[in-house]
């Protein structure tokens, strides 16, 4: 691999450090016959651009092709590494940056395809590359800057959020990782110890900071996101209750009935009845 790095010294600010992401190094990769594609970690978040070629990324023991103009953000201490086709050899920009980190999923990586936004955001890191090889005066403050805009212009996509220590605690940003697992995930057999361990934290302090958070406990809320997608198959389908109990991951249809009855104040074959203007057609157990 044919690479350049730059690192930037420790930056002063008048903010305190932890209030902005702050930019450590940066990159421009090339392919080459001594890529090294070990698994490795590093000890802040990475930001892939990729600027040419086809490969493939892999993570946590996953893996997912990546071309030119998408952009894969690689949480701190995740490991990771990148394969390139011989026959279109990678190219990529990389951005090290600390107190960042991407929220999308427990895996520590997302990744985004650009369109519109690539021009001006290619625009910004090669800036970046420039300020970094000429270092001029002041040439720090110029690349923190330029981060600055560069992530603002990323997030403004819907399918992307970054957090910060300043945008979110640690305790805010664990408990809302599991809540969006729990959005992805809510038809699969979860328990409390489960998503714990995604999170990396005590099931107890879980419990506590996720009732704290969003004033609802993580199991019950995964039950209100399971009764909440039984009223469109009761309503919208022919399925039986059993069908719909098993599909939405509860452990028995008693369960099911008991739960729905708990959080509607009737049972699933009332509310039914009632979508259906009083027919008990496809409504059997």
């Amino acid at each position: 691999m044919s690479s350049q790095i730059y690192h930037l010294p420790p930056r002063t600010s008048a903010k305190p450090p932890g209030e902005l992401p702050q930019l450590r190094y940066i990159t421009s990769a090339q392919y080459s016959q001594e890529w090294n594609s070990t698994p490795h970690t590093h000890s802040c978040t990475e930001l892939f651009f990729i600027t040419g070629g086809h490969g493939m990324f892999h993570v946590e023991g996953k893996s997912f092709p990546i071309a030119v103009n998408d952009v894969v953000v690689v949480n701190a201490n995740v490991p990771h590494t990148e394969l390139s086709q011989e026959s279109s050899p990678l190219s990529y920009i990389v951005l090290g940056v600390d107190h960042m980190e991407t929220m999308e999923e427990f895996s520590g990586c997302t990744m985004i395809h650009l369109t519109g936004q690539q021009p001006q955001l290619l625009v910004c890191l090669d800036l970046l590359l420039q300020e970094a090889r000429e270092q001029a005066e002041g040439w720090e403050d110029v690349c923190q800057n330029l981060l600055e805009i560069f992530l603002r212009r990323l997030v403004r996509r819907k399918d992307l959020s970054l957090a910060t220590p300043s945008s979110a605690s640690k305790s805010n940003r664990e408990c809302e990782l599991v809540r969006r697992y729990i959005d992805n995930h809510f038809k699969e057999n979860l328990r409390l110890d489960d998503l714990a361990a995604l999170a990396h934290i005590n099931k107890y302090y879980l419990s506590h900071t996720f009732q704290r958070e969003f004033g609802i406990s993580p199991i019950s809320y995964l039950i209100s996101r399971r009764i909440q997608e039984s009223r469109y198959l009761l309503s919208d389908t022919d399925h039986t209750l059993s069908q719909i109990a098993h599909i939405l991951g509860f452990s028995s249809l008693s369960y099911f009935s008991q739960s729905f009855r708990r959080l509607e104040g009737i049972s699933p074959m009332e509310y039914r009845r009632q979508c259906r203007g009083g027919s008990s057609q496809g409504g059997t157990p």
